[in-house]
């Protein structure tokens, strides 16, 4: 079977990484490697990925979600890539879909998942109270079925799996855009430029905290990272990236 990297950048957020690497342990049967990207974390970031033989690699300072990933990109082994947000929770069935998902067609080149924290239509209104139900819910919903596949023109990057091919292709996330917004929107215009397709997998429900890193800037800082990134997409495409939605 094939190897799946799964890349996970993180910044002083031990908690949460230990949280998704827990649930990736426990709901993944598929070959897989996690790359944790730390972005010069003083929470013992390093020293829980030494104690729990985790590969990584340490940057010195904060470099942003596109640098990080592209590091991990860089060290990856597997046929698949995915980066994922450190405070992503993975249930049953994930990648399996997300697999069977990517793999249907040799148009396909990059899958996300549904889940409750996000913008554009990967979004899905559930009512769940704590994690235990989330994974009850998502016991139930992650059954394999192409019937909830779906064609779209954008992905988020929280959860972003996509062929070697595609990287061998189109290269890197544009670090133009770090500290990040606006890189995965970047990366998906760049796959439909070279022809293949997008699609939501339906049928793999993940959990997101939500913007757990960007949160700590404040309220005008984060909008004024989304404004200008916005601008710098703009400028680069001449496509409005809010039409994709």
């Amino acid at each position: 079977m094939s190897l799946t990297s799964i890349i996970i950048p993180t910044h002083n957020g031990l908690s949460l990484l230990t949280e998704c690497i827990e649930a990736i342990h426990k709901f993944t049967p598929d070959p897989n490697e996690i790359i944790v990207v730390d972005n010069g974390s003083t929470d013992g970031t390093t020293e829980y990925c030494k104690a729990n033989h985790i590969r990584f690699i340490s940057l010195p300072q904060n470099r942003g979600f596109p640098i990080a990933c592209n590091y991990g990109m860089l060290m990856a082994s597997g046929d698949q890539l995915l980066l994922l947000n450190n405070d992503v929770v993975v249930s049953h069935n994930w990648l399996t879909n997300m697999l069977t998902c990517l793999h249907s067609s040799t148009s396909i080149g990059i899958v996300g998942p549904v889940t409750n924290y996000v913008s554009g239509r990967q979004k899905v209104e559930l009512a769940y109270d704590n994690m235990q139900e989330f994974h009850w819910m998502a016991q139930s919903l992650n059954c394999t079925d192409p019937s909830k596949w779906q064609d779209v023109k954008r992905l988020v990057g929280l959860c972003f799996l996509f062929k070697r091919e595609l990287m061998d292709r189109i290269g890197l996330l544009d670090e133009r855009f770090s500290p990040g917004h606006y890189e995965d929107d970047d990366y998906c215009y760049r796959s439909r430029q070279e022809g293949y397709r997008l699609m939501i997998a339906g049928d793999v429900l993940v959990h997101h905290h939500g913007s757990a890193s960007f949160r700590k800037q404040g309220q005008e800082d984060l909008d004024r990272l989304v404004e200008t990134n916005y601008r710098k997409y703009m400028d680069k495409w001449g496509v409005d990236p809010r039409s994709f939605m």
